[in-house]
């Protein structure tokens, strides 16, 4: 029983739509699981905190669709939910250099044979809604298998009652499509964005009870009945033959959690894919998670160290006056700790952080380079990272996926790496790596060569 929150493009309402539908579904006595299409981190959060239990990236440029539907079933069944709602990305149909399918909303619905709840926003619109509606699902129809297309629900947010009961039957006349809800513009969550994307939830305050009256709601202008006969139609995922990585190696390098890795996460770095996480805990490493913000050293016991992105910009002056954990970071990395740090780890690793405003502050100095603010996205998208060394990767596969969205810049990349932008002949140079670590800004997802596995956790463990 599942159904995904698709729109036509970003902004039209489906984050809120999503958390609205999941608290209802908690209300309703359901155990529903979310999932986000794509690379994002921060809308992944907003579904934490309905549910208590952290949501899933599902990407099909990282991932095969085996993997894709593996990870999909195996986290309903490790979180022993009897629903799924799945949050799309963009629009429906954007993907890939925004001229594919690959990694759109509607591959990982076919991919996941899901249906696809379109949430259209309203507002300065009346009739001109159908032609738009009826548009995507004829497109639909014609990218699908299935003959009358994966869009089986239209949910029309920003939208008065009066406007509704005008709209829905001539919606459903023209466009052989149920029309299930509606959302008033005045009951709408409005939360507000910052360069990569909406504000963190612990930014919002109140913001369960915020959601939880949308539920309240949504519980009157859903028709909910409908809704769930179509979450039921969505056929099982049939996932005996899926196929997934083999971790005998890995737990031959390091026994069931004696390999400690130190993971920084707290308001300043909170980015990070649940699936790396899991690789390495399945992989047998032990996690311990720490702040750089508000502790003052690193875990003793601690092996490796993984800083992951997030907003170290924010929390800057913070950062540098916790002078202690600065100098932790800094003499573990001298003294040879494995170290892994993308995006926003990659600045704090740094000497020095210039924010927006032109002001700068000391960070950890455990590599050379400055990180400042340049007012614009910097190589935005996905790349492949391939390693130019040659002791960094066991065995002939030298290539991870990742995707890289921040409007900072530093003073040192790296070389180690060449990126390719995919459908594209763009290439820059990029990463710094040696035998102990592997730094820059991309946010690598492991599952597309784990090797990178293979690699960390034996260098951890040489100590």
């Amino acid at each position: 029983m599942r159904i995904m929150v698709a729109a036509p493009s970003s902004g039209s309402g489906k984050t809120t739509l999503t958390c609205a539908l999941l608290a209802l579904l908690k209300n309703r006595g359901k155990s529903p699981l979310s999932f986000k299409c794509g690379p994002d981190f921060i809308d992944l959060m907003f579904h934490e905190r309905v549910l208590g239990v952290p949501s899933e990236n599902l990407d099909s440029y990282f991932c095969t669709e085996e993997q894709i539907r593996g990870i999909f079933s195996k986290n309903l069944s490790r979180a022993k939910a009897d629903c799924a709602v799945i949050e799309g990305v963009m629009g429906l149909f954007d993907g890939l250099a925004g001229k594919s399918l690959v990694a759109s909303s509607y591959e990982i619905a076919k991919i996941t044979k899901t249906p696809v709840l379109l949430v259209l926003d309203s507002s300065g619109m009346s009739r001109s809604i159908v032609p738009l509606v009826k548009g995507f699902c004829d497109y639909a129809k014609k990218n699908s298998d299935c003959k009358k297309g994966i869009i089986k629900a239209v949910f029309l947010n920003k939208c008065s009652k009066s406007q509704y009961e005008l709209l829905k039957p001539q919606i459903e006349a023209e466009c052989d499509v149920k029309v299930v809800g509606f959302l008033p513009k005045k009951s709408e969550n409005v939360w507000k964005s910052r360069h990569l994307g909406l504000i963190l939830p612990s930014e919002i305050e109140d913001l369960r009870n915020q959601i939880q009256k949308t539920a309240e709601i949504l519980s009157d202008t859903l028709d909910f009945a409908s809704l769930e006969e179509i979450m039921r139609s969505s056929p099982e995922l049939n996932s005996s033959n899926l196929s997934d990585f083999n971790f005998s190696a890995f737990k031959n390098t390091c026994s069931e959690n004696s390999l400690v890795i130190a993971v920084a996460r707290d308001e300043a770095f909170c980015f990070y894919y649940r699936e790396n996480l899991r690789l390495l805990e399945e992989a047998g490493a032990r996690l311990k998670y720490f702040s750089p913000l508000n502790d003052s050293a690193l875990p003793s016991d601690a092996q490796g160290l993984l800083i992951g992105g997030g907003y170290p910009e924010l929390y800057a002056a913070r950062l540098q006056n916790n002078s202690s954990m600065r100098e932790s970071i800094k003499s573990a990395v001298q003294n040879g700790i494995s170290v892994m740090a993308e995006c926003g780890g990659f600045m704090y690793l740094q000497e020095k952080l210039t924010d927006e405003k032109g002001e700068s502050y000391k960070m950890c100095g455990a590599i050379d380079g400055e990180s400042f603010y340049t007012g614009k996205l910097v190589r935005f998208g996905y790349g492949e990272f391939s390693a130019d060394s040659k002791n960094c990767w066991p065995g002939e596969n030298s290539t991870i996926k990742g995707h890289e969205f921040h409007y900072f810049d530093s003073t040192n990349n790296g070389t180690d790496f060449m990126a390719k932008k995919p459908l594209s002949n763009k290439s820059w140079q990029c990463m710094i790596q040696s035998e102990k670590m592997l730094v820059g800004f991309p946010h690598l997802y492991y599952r597309s060569n784990p090797n990178i596995l293979h690699w960390f956790l034996d260098s951890c463990k040489k100590g």
